[in-house]
């Protein structure tokens, strides 16, 4: 096989991965599951009760809250102040996290908070006071 006929494939298959890496994966996570086995974090167990306990229907047990102080905050496509802004937040609002990251250090606090207010988006944690448990690593 020549030069000329792998490029595309290589290029193609770098294409794929660079999507899956950069993509939330949430496949084989069995949403549905209310098994402590299931949640794949076996170091909180118990969280997943208490905090389906004190929510309304429709909201996934592993998924944490937090509310946004400051007036209002951009959600972006990153977890830095260079990522696409895709919506804002308004001070109150709260939010479902579903994991954290460390990103650009936004006045001395490098974590930001991956965000599923139907986008994925993500928030800086210095302006989202969490609710409950610390979210889990991404």
């Amino acid at each position: 096989m020549s030069l000329r006929s792998r490029l595309p494939i290589a290029v193609a298959a770098c294409a794929l991965a660079v999507t899956a890496l950069a993509t939330p994966a949430v496949a084989g996570d069995e949403w549905g599951s209310d098994s402590p086995s299931a949640s794949g974090n076996h170091q909180n167990q118990g969280q997943g009760q208490s905090q389906s306990q004190g929510q309304g229907q429709g909201q996934h047990p592993r998924l944490y809250r937090g509310v946004v102080t400051a007036s209002s905050l951009a959600l972006r496509s990153a977890p830095n102040r260079g990522g696409q802004i895709i919506r804002w937040a308004e001070r109150g609002e709260v939010v479902s996290i579903f994991c954290r990251t460390n990103g650009q250090n936004i006045q001395g606090n490098r974590q930001w908070y991956l965000l599923t207010d139907g986008t994925w988006a993500w928030g800086s944690a210095r302006y989202i006071r969490t609710t409950g448990t610390t979210p889990r690593w991404c």
